[in-house]
């Protein structure tokens, strides 16, 4: 009976585990920032870009889940400003989305987008390195851990899948409409960097303001 419990825990944890990892990463956005990013590139390419994107993101996410906690209070580092520090890297990819002519990406250029903007902050960006974080803090021990783990590769392989055939996807809607969606996709990365921004200002605004000595402006 105990062990039914038990398994009936971990199951049910693991559930959470991947709908709260996978709702917060939102594989559609990466996969969609990644279609339009790698517009006109070969097979061969692409999946380069796929799979280091993949690869970091998993590193990333897996390093926060065992030891996030840690590094978070060695280094003073608060969530907000990781929010902040994300939104900042995403308006820089966006605006160079809506200048850019259409032109050839580099080997390097490639392997720059696999960084950012696809690992982060859209695969392991901070909202996901949170919910990591906290869902690994559980009391759930190692077990939870586990479940935690079971649910950034449940997300990564949605984003992988999608990534992998979104190209093919997107070519239904012709050449016409290839020219609007990488401007399209730009708009969006702009307003998810924007909205960073702000969650991570809002958050950041109650410590702000208790730190704030107000007794010298009465």
């Amino acid at each position: 009976m105990g062990l039914t419990a038990g398994l009936a825990g971990f199951l049910g944890f693991s559930l959470v585990a991947i709908a709260s990892i996978t709702a917060v990463m939102n594989p559609a956005s990466t996969i969609a920032v990644y279609t339009a990013l790698t517009e006109g590139r070969s097979r061969n390419e692409r999946m380069g870009v796929i799979k280091t994107s993949m690869k970091i993101a998993f590193i990333v996410l897996a390093f926060f889940a065992l030891t996030g906690q840690l590094i978070f209070s060695i280094f003073s580092i608060t969530v907000p400003a990781f929010q902040i520090a994300g939104g900042i890297l995403l308006i820089s990819v966006a605006t160079g989305m809506l200048t850019s002519g259409g032109e050839a990406y580099s080997a390097a250029d490639l392997e720059n987008i696999a960084i950012v903007p696809l690992a982060f902050p859209l695969s392991c960006g901070p909202g996901t390195i949170t919910t990591v974080i906290l869902l690994a803090s559980g009391p759930e021990g190692f077990w939870g851990i586990v479940a935690v783990f079971f649910g950034i590769v449940v997300a990564l392989a949605l984003s992988y899948v999608g990534m992998l055939y979104g190209p093919k996807i997107f070519s239904l809607i012709g050449e016409g409409g290839l020219r609007v969606v990488p401007k399209l996709m730009a708009i969006i990365v702009l307003a998810i960097a924007i909205q960073f921004i702000i969650n991570g200002i809002s958050a950041a605004m109650p410590q702000l303001l208790a730190n704030l000595d107000l007794t010298g402006l009465v």
